[in-house]
């Protein structure tokens, strides 16, 4: 059973360009994004209309708890629009007291005065897009800032953090890169701790085939370390985020103490959230639903929301639970990991399910379990660290084998 969904997504799909890595449902500006009277501005005023168009015809629900801006780069919309958005939101849900309101900015999109106007409006988190602190690296990867301006991104907003204006705030970066080594990325982790920055995203390299990498990949010309090689780069980025007081809660997630992202734990933890906006994905009964990635298709199943309510995920007595192996996909990456007996009760396995079920899981599991990758403790499973969160996908190919192999009908 999902609880009220208390979280909601907003996705601003708009950027300068799109980055080599990128797949994201993402529309691309140009320079002159910015200017008054471009057809950058007319494209943001006609998205931000279909936005609120849809969250005003959500179904209600109970207050938030947790809201995330992401992207796309927000930080491209004014401090008057990303008001607006907030304020549409409050009207159809409330926000309970002390919400997480986090807000992804990038570098050379705004200046401290822009954040400060962010933060006026409602923003207490920021998540900045870094990505790299090498030149080189930004220039090969397509990002439009460089190392000064990634350096003074992280100056204003810590400033404004240790002046008690932000909860917390959290630094973006990609390990693996092309041309990568251990020195260059040990490198861009000492100057991430250096910005002071509480709270890490790190994510792998993904090459995703629609993408300026996934085409130099096909071609065979993309050098990223290999597996063993990106394993140590792992290793070693735990060790050292370890030595300066940094946890590891999530595969992808380091933070100090209290500054664990509040809303990246609901999506790990199975709890449902809202979506909003162009390829935004929700599942706010436990059943996932993706919006279309372009802004036509969106505009087209916005109008057809509007009309004749179709989508059924968004209401909880029409939507299916999330299945169980998604379930334990999600909760693995936790450091807390899962408990099998509980999920599997939770989305209605009877008692003789669960023990002829998961006895055979353990099974598939067993040389994870040999190997140390994966640990056990009173029911509950979860991925050592970093052993176990460096091959994670061969523990959940386990799982999902298993999952194949069950005969639920």
């Amino acid at each position: 059973m999902v609880n009220p969904p208390r979280s909601a997504y907003v996705h601003i799909p708009f950027c300068h360009k799109r980055c080599f890595y990128c797949d994201f449902s993402i529309i691309p500006l140009g320079d002159s994004a910015e200017a008054p009277g471009s057809p950058g501005i007319t494209s943001i005023n006609a998205y931000l209309d279909l936005l609120n168009k849809e969250i005003s015809i959500a179904p209600k629900g109970p207050a938030l708890s947790t809201i995330y801006l992401g992207g796309g780069t927000p930080s491209l919309l004014k401090k008057n629009e990303v008001g607006d958005l907030l304020n549409n939101l409050k009207r159809k849900f409330g926000f309970q007291d002390g919400a997480e309101i986090t807000m992804e900015v990038d570098p050379a999109t705004f200046f401290e005065n822009d954040l400060r106007g962010y933060i006026e409006i409602g923003i207490n988190r920021f998540s900045l897009g870094g990505q790299s602190f090498d030149d080189d690296t930004l220039i090969s990867i397509g990002r439009k800032h460089n190392k000064s301006q990634l350096i003074e991104a992280c100056n204003w907003v810590n400033n404004l953090f240790k002046k008690g204006m932000l909860r917390s705030w959290s630094l973006d970066l990609i390990q693996n890169l092309p041309g990568f080594n251990l020195s260059k990325w040990l490198r861009d982790l000492e100057e991430a701790v250096q910005a002071e920055a509480p709270h890490l995203s790190i994510y792998d390299l993904t090459i995703e085939p629609d993408t300026v990498f996934g085409r130099r990949y096909k071609k065979g010309e993309l050098n990223i370390p290999i597996e063993s090689e990106a394993q140590k780069i792992d290793f070693e980025t735990n060790r050292f985020l370890k030595s300066k007081g940094f946890s590891r809660y999530e595969i992808s997630s380091y933070s100090l103490p209290c500054h664990a992202s509040r809303h990246n734990r609901v999506y790990w933890s199975g709890s449902g959230w809202w979506g909003f906006g162009m390829g935004a994905t929700s599942a706010p009964w436990g059943e996932r639903f993706s919006r279309p990635r372009t802004i036509a298709g969106y505009k087209k199943w916005l109008d057809q929301q509007q009309s004749q309510l179709l989508e059924k995920t968004l209401f909880n007595e029409k939507s299916k639970p999330m299945p169980l192996d998604e379930l334990l996909m999600i909760g693995l990456r936790r450091r807390e990991g899962v408990h099998l007996e509980e999920l599997a009760k939770n989305v209605g396995w009877t008692q003789k399910e669960c023990d002829k079920n998961l006895e055979l899981l353990e099974k598939f599991w067993l040389n994870s379990l040999n190997e140390g990758t994966l640990l056990r403790n009173n029911g509950r499973y979860f991925l050592s660290n970093p052993k176990g969160m460096q091959i994670s996908n061969q523990v959940l190919i386990q799982m999902f084998l298993w999952w194949d192999s069950l005969d639920l009908d």
